[in-house]
């Protein structure tokens, strides 16, 4: 029965590895590229939106700064935060989503303090604490949309452990007298791999749409730092003289999140159907 599962496993760990590839060089072209970019960010090198020239593959933005080492010095902050927004909302979603599973009584008060927290809009939150937060910057905006996903998170996993924690092995452990660790993380954790990873891919597409988001709202990073979501709101006014100032950044998100989002897809547990057997 294991090396059946294995086998129905295989291709779909094989293709969310084909759809993760674009993510995974383009993560890492973010983190080697202040090493290959051509030339400075911060140094004016044609007129302000200028057209693509040996000298600037991808032409110039507001301020006559090359496109091409702006775009690949300014991935790496954007990444980085939606990792880390990604990272911090499945361990706690995890932890607490398992345990609400394995003892009901807690399951109903963090069910609804979840559904308390969702009522709040996610947007408004962030600006909120982004706003009161002193300096502002992309750690509060990071922290922000951290803490106010993490409820959607927690029911999530709480689903998908519910009917784990109810089954017999799960429930001899436990008349056994394993403690609650144990059965967290040698009973219910292992069987909820794919689930977590789908998870994960998901939450590091939002926290990349939230950071963008935020930037566009003039929240996070500041000029001139060079950010992917900044560049676009940066050089918006002059997309008609250079459409490669908005379009590039525009690409690699779009790129990173299209690709995250199929390898998450490929990894969610398939639906049982009456064709397919459990």
């Amino acid at each position: 029965m294991t090396g059946t599962t294995d086998g129905r496993q295989r291709p779909y760990r094989a293709t969310a590895l084909t759809r993760a590839l674009p993510a995974l060089l383009l993560v890492v072209l973010a983190v080697a590229g202040p090493l290959l970019a051509p030339h400075t960010v911060d140094h004016p090198l044609t007129l302000p939106y200028g057209t693509p020239d040996s000298a600037a593959v991808l032409g110039g933005d507001l301020l006559g700064r090359d496109v091409l080492s702006r775009l690949l010095s300014g991935g790496a902050p954007l990444i980085a935060t939606a990792l880390a927004i990604a990272v911090t909302r499945t361990g706690a979603a995890t932890v607490i989503g398992i345990l609400a599973a394995l003892r009901p009584r807690l399951g109903r008060w963090v069910e609804r303090a979840a559904d308390l927290a969702i009522l709040l809009p996610p947007v408004l939150g962030i600006m909120l604490v982004a706003l009161a937060w002193p300096g502002g910057g992309r750690l509060a905006v990071g922290a922000a949309a951290t803490v106010l996903g993490i409820p959607y998170a927690v029911r999530v996993v709480a689903a998908a452990a519910a009917p784990i924690a109810t089954t017999g092995y799960v429930e001899s452990a436990a008349a056994g007298g394993e403690r609650l660790w144990y059965l967290t993380a040698r009973e219910v954790l292992p069987n909820l791999r794919a689930a977590l990873l789908a998870l994960f891919g998901l939450r590091f597409v939002e926290g990349v749409y939230v950071v963008s988001i935020a930037a566009f709202l003039q929240l996070g990073p500041r000029p001139p730092q060079a950010d992917w979501a900044l560049m676009i709101r940066e050089n918006a006014p002059g997309i008609m003289l250079n459409p490669w100032a908005v379009a590039a950044p525009c690409l690699a998100i779009g790129l990173l999140a299209i690709s995250v989002n199929l390898a998450a897809e490929a990894l969610a547990p398939a639906r049982p159907t009456p064709e397919t057997p459990l």
